[in-house]
């Protein structure tokens, strides 16, 4: 691989056809744009001009027009203006090979060889707004956030990018709606759509064009690093395993036995596949494709218990109006969780919905852990990994809580 990736020989973002258009702020967020928040909504502008998704734009404070920062403008969505730079740089081929090199070198430098499924691109985290990719061993999986990058960035540029800098074998671009068919942007797809790929040495595998997400879930990566390391003769308890993770990472770890709980067959047929892709015994795992909050139900009446209970359930809080049905949601599942986690044992829930902050998060196992008759030490609160990062500016982009709690 270079080691100094340079420019695609296709262009890196769409052209623009002309100078990049002006919009004007209709209150003062100059600070808070410089100090690196990378979105203007639409009711902070003095104008919503009508052109295409995507158009290149520079953002005008207030007051005296001044220049507050560069980048691409779409009037029907709620999020009108994204930045990109404050420097008043031009966005053109340099900038933005710049940036996705940067991103490269940032996971050369966090990650080890025996890790090779990781996020390349985390959007405005890594100030390329809007452009996710994934890479899985050979192959990297592309998504745009909506009509907005869609328009910006050149996804078939950025793919000669990849192929050329990280010596991949095919990307996939996967639609932003579920369900909506996504397109192979170089190279090849993968064997059955199945990429292999190595996480602290564990081997898994991902389904580049129909798996959730982009076809795992990698800003649990280190969370599953942990859980393996502490699960060493203990009986483990993995719900919402989807194919499995924590459930693997805790087996390698020495798990005297693992059980593992999702209400999607295919998902359970996953994780069995993974457990033997590792060498595990097949006798110390079970899968369970069954409805979480039920299989709690009746293991609670049975009166089972295991040492380490991990519950990372889908986002519960998909807008801030749901919080309220999220918090109780949360509320009930971490408590049935905690009635069947070992006194002295280990509870770790999780919650991926970015309306749900920290503070309220960690006061939802408070209430959860009392509403179980039991008490709980906090041993570690994390987030997601150094390939996912965000704006400091920016709590909500912090949107991964996993907490580790011992329950009494």
């Amino acid at each position: 691989m270079s080691t100094e990736p340079g420019l695609s020989p296709v262009p890196l973002l769409r052209p623009g056809g002309r100078s990049p258009i002006e919009l004007r702020l209709s209150r003062d967020l100059t600070r808070t744009i410089k100090r690196g928040h990378p979105w203007v909504y639409g009711d902070n502008l003095l104008t919503l001009p009508k052109t295409p998704a995507g158009t290149q734009a520079v953002l005008l404070d207030h007051k005296a027009g001044r220049e507050v920062a560069r980048g691409y403008y779409d009037p029907q969505c709620p999020i009108a203006f994204r930045s990109c730079d404050v420097d008043g740089k031009p966005l053109d081929e340099g900038w933005a090979a710049r940036r996705l090199s940067r991103a490269l070198a940032l996971r050369r430098q966090a990650l080890t060889r025996d890790t090779t499924g990781f996020r390349l691109s985390h959007g405005e985290g890594d100030g390329l707004p809007g452009l996710v990719i994934d890479i899985y061993g050979s192959y990297a999986v592309m998504q745009l956030d909506g009509a907005g990058p869609e328009g910006f960035w050149n996804s078939t540029g950025i793919a000669g990018w990849l192929m050329q800098n990280l010596s991949l074998a095919g990307v996939y671009g996967r639609a932003r709606e579920r369900g909506a068919a996504g397109k192979l942007l170089a190279g090849e797809l993968p064997e059955n759509n199945i990429a292999e790929f190595l996480e602290h040495g564990i081997r898994w595998t991902a389904d580049v064009v129909k798996g959730q997400k982009t076809g795992f879930f990698l800003d649990q990566r280190e969370n599953r690093h942990q859980i393996r390391s502490l699960a060493r003769g203990c009986r483990v308890l993995n719900l919402f395993a989807y194919t499995g993770g924590f459930s693997v990472a805790a087996g390698l770890g020495g798990a005297s036995h693992v059980t593992t709980v999702d209400l999607a067959k295919p998902a359970i047929e996953a994780a069995n596949h993974h457990w033997t892709l590792n060498g595990l015994d097949p006798a110390k795992h079970v899968g369970a494709a069954e409805d979480v909050f039920r299989f709690l139900e009746l293991a609670s009446s049975k009166g089972e218990l295991w040492d380490i209970v991990i519950c990372d359930p889908p986002s519960f809080a998909p807008s801030e109006s749901t919080v309220p049905q999220a918090t109780a949601a949360y509320r009930k599942l971490i408590a049935a969780s905690a009635k069947v986690t070992q006194r002295g044992g280990l509870l770790a829930p999780a919650s991926c919905s970015s309306h749900i902050p920290e503070s309220l998060f960690v006061e939802i196992c408070q209430e959860a852990v009392s509403d179980a008759r039991r008490r709980a030490t906090v041993l570690s609160i994390a987030g997601q990994p150094i390939d996912h990062p965000s704006p400091l500016i920016c709590p909500e982009f912090r949107y991964l809580k996993f907490v580790l709690l011992r329950v009494e």
